[in-house]
């Protein structure tokens, strides 16, 4: 298994020093990660971005790094069919970026239920949107990975049901091993309903909010807050999953994605430690 980090990882150092996609890449390089995680939010020029993605290659290139997933800030739960449409374009577009930087695994959202609206529903704006991307991924031998993100999509069951009714060899599952907490999952019962769809990991923890505590952590859908830290820290069992990707064979990617309060550089820092640790 290879270990990356995802640039949503460092957002306060981003923030802070004004980093490019390029200056990430070196920090990834400065702490023998072997590939890095890298999402559509984060290019400078949105709209016209194929002169940074050549600089972002050409980088990779000199850093010996690989793009372990890309990752789309996709929404398919829309009423309006042209709003839907422009969803899956934007999956096709990360799908094409994919492609230029050689990486082979899109990360997808599904979608949130909203207000009036039913989980029937949403579902099937979901499957719809999935399939009409799957056709351009099959093509292009590009994985779609649904992350368990949100209401909609959070439970392994949700997960599994996705993929199954979409019926493709190119739509899996990223497995985020914190997320499942925010639904009152535990994940290591989500690892083993999922563990045979996984195509990318993001190897994430939480813990519970302190009731003398300031700071604006995740709410659950039960209202409890959870606080991002450092991986080994929270009320994740991470040896349980990474043993049982070992036991699968599982030869992608494990994606360091760091959601605290804490220096963001020595937090991961602190986290690709650990979890060289565990594949050891």
């Amino acid at each position: 298994m290879k270990v990356s980090i995802s640039m949503y990882s460092l957002a306060s150092t981003l923030r802070g020093e004004n980093w490019s996609v390029s200056d990430f890449i070196d920090y990834a390089k400065s702490i023998s990660l072997d590939g890095v995680e890298l999402l559509d939010i984060y290019w400078q020029n949105p709209v016209n971005k194929d002169e940074e993605i050549k600089k972002v290659v050409e980088k990779l290139h000199k850093t010996n790094l690989e793009v372990s997933a890309y990752d789309i800030t996709n929404n398919f739960v829309h009423q309006n069919k042209t709003e839907r449409k422009a969803e899956v374009e934007k999956v096709v577009e990360g799908i094409r970026v994919a492609k230029a930087m050689n990486a082979n695994t899109v990360r997808v959202f599904c979608g949130d239920i909203r207000e009036g609206l039913i989980y029937e529903e949403c579902f099937d704006w979901i499957i719809e949107g999935l399939k009409e991307s799957a056709k351009v991924a099959e093509q292009e031998k590009i994985v779609l990975a649904i992350e368990n993100h949100g209401l909609l999509a959070g439970k392994s069951q949700q997960i599994q049901e996705i993929i199954k009714a979409v019926n493709s060899p190119y739509v899996k599952s990223t497995f985020d091993t914190g997320n499942f907490l925010l639904v009152h999952e535990e994940p290591t019962n989500a690892f083993d309903r999922l563990k045979t769809e996984i195509a990318h990991v993001h190897f994430k923890d939480f813990r519970e909010k302190e009731v003398h505590e300031t700071v604006k952590g995740f709410r659950s859908t039960e209202g409890k807050e959870l606080i991002g830290v450092i991986p080994g820290d929270g009320k994740v069992d991470l040896t349980y999953i990474v043993e049982g990707l070992k036991k699968q064979d599982y030869q992608g990617w494990l994606s360091i994605e760091y959601e605290g309060f804490e220096d963001a550089k020595l937090a991961n820092e602190e986290a690709v430690h650990r979890l060289r640790k565990l594949l050891n």
